[in-house]
């Protein structure tokens, strides 16, 4: 790692400011570089794989190829296919990309298009030269990401490839997810970073710099924050949404508290309010949602039954999160947490995925929404270390001030490894207050 990026990386930990656009390429192509020379190789030995293939048309990317190009590249070019061969034993490893171009500075191209005029041949040339024990292809059943291989680059590879070199193909898809849900240490740098910027942005649309009573919808607010976004040079990966709780006869509904669909959207004094929100910087994503209570003009601090269920949603995170376990999988530590949440009187639904380079992103799944039982294929998933959570769930307390149950939902973003979990960048754990002279 270059000294310049090193500076970089260390400028955006501390700082919270984005990295004009060719600073931000040399932060990407310096963790590119890492992630193909240090961890792959140890991913293909740990999963028992010694060739994978990756094949990809402009403009129909594979999730995983999308990863591996250079911050120059917005998209593959022509059809391109990559080649990563790693064999243990003899600490050979090789990168090939068999395409008209090198892939940025880190996969040479490796097409003699005299020699081998059809690049199916030039791939098979590699596949023949280095005898692997296995020929790895993004199919998956259970992970979307790691199923990137279309039919039609599919069939073409498979009518080249010799009869026993046609036995040798299996699923890359346990390759696939830990290359994508694995962290490396140079990411951590400025993973917190994403989650700060994330927080800031949250805590300005919560207040009355951008919020007032009466007049303000939800809808307002949701496109201040794609603005917002957008002015800070960001980008976001889903559209937010805001939904209002307060004192009437509305019952809960989760569709609607994340489709932006209320029509009584003014925000109004005593209300509570709920955000989903996350960016996308430097190829990695947040995902979190918090609260905010909008003082009437005689309050200071919002009502001790909202902050009463916000802290029982805080228990429910610590509930959950101290289910984390090497191995354990998502399916397991849903139903632990659920049991403990039950023991303590705490009715709560878990929703928690993976996070990284995509927002719902490849690893175990920690319950649905609308499914609090085990979830087949990604459930049965194990946890790994070095991997990052959006820790999103919710509690229900029944406020008898409004005569109804509230729902405190929470998502925010952290980290595992031995050392346990921690999150990237704190949580909430006080109501954002709007008016009242705090903002």
């Amino acid at each position: 790692m270059s000294k310049i990026v090193l500076l970089l990386l260390l400028s955006i930990s501390t700082q919270a400011q984005v990295l004009p656009l060719k600073e931000q390429a040399k932060v990407i192509d310096a963790v590119l570089e890492n992630r193909l020379n240090q961890l792959l190789p140890t991913l293909m030995e740990k999963n028992n794989i010694d060739m994978w293939v990756i094949i990809s048309r402009e403009y129909n990317e594979d999730p995983v190829l999308k990863t591996m190009l250079p911050a120059t590249w917005l998209s593959a070019r022509r059809r391109t296919i990559l080649v990563f061969y790693n064999n243990p034993t003899t600490k050979v490893y090789k990168k090939f990309a068999v395409a008209r171009y090198s892939v940025g500075d880190n996969i040479e191209a490796n097409w003699d298009m005299k020699k081998f005029p059809d690049q199916w041949d030039a791939l098979n040339n590699i596949i023949e030269t280095y005898h692997p024990n296995k020929i790895a292809l993004n199919t998956s059943l259970n992970f979307g990401h790691a199923d990137g291989i279309d039919h039609t680059e599919y069939e073409q590879l498979t009518q080249k490839l010799s009869v026993d070199n046609k036995a040798k193909v299996v699923s890359a898809s346990n390759l696939a997810v830990a290359w994508l849900e694995t962290r490396t240490p140079m990411e951590m740098q400025y993973y917190s970073q994403l989650n700060s910027i994330t927080h800031k942005i949250i805590a300005e649309g919560f207040s009355s710099k951008v919020i007032t009573p009466g007049i303000t919808t939800t809808e307002d607010l949701v496109w201040w924050f794609r603005q917002k976004v957008n002015d800070l040079g960001l980008t976001t990966w889903f559209h937010p949404s805001v939904e209002i709780q307060r004192n009437d006869n509305a019952v809960f509904d989760h569709l609607k508290a994340f489709t932006n669909t209320d029509k009584d959207n003014i925000i109004r004094t005593g209300d509570l309010l709920h955000v989903d929100f996350g960016i996308t910087y430097l190829r990695l994503n947040t995902d979190v949602q918090e609260h905010a209570y909008v003082l009437a003009p005689d309050e200071k601090e919002a009502p001790s039954y909202l902050n009463n269920g916000l802290k029982t949603a805080n228990r429910l995170q610590d509930i959950l999160t101290q289910q984390f376990k090497e191995n354990k999988t998502g399916n397991k530590i849903l139903s632990d947490a659920l049991a403990q949440s039950k023991q303590e009187n705490i009715k709560g639904v878990i929703y928690t995925h993976p996070l990284g380079f995509h927002g719902h992103a490849a690893g175990p799944t920690i319950g649905m929404w609308d499914n609090q039982n085990n979830t087949p294929g990604s459930g049965d998933y194990p946890m790994h270390y070095k991997t990052a959570y959006s820790i999103e769930l919710n509690a229900a307390t029944f406020i008898k001030e409004w005569n109804k149950e509230v729902r405190f939902m929470l998502e925010q973003n952290g980290y595992f490894d031995e050392k346990g979990f921690w999150y990237l960048d704190g949580r909430q754990t006080k109501l954002h207050l709007v008016g009242g002279g705090n903002n």
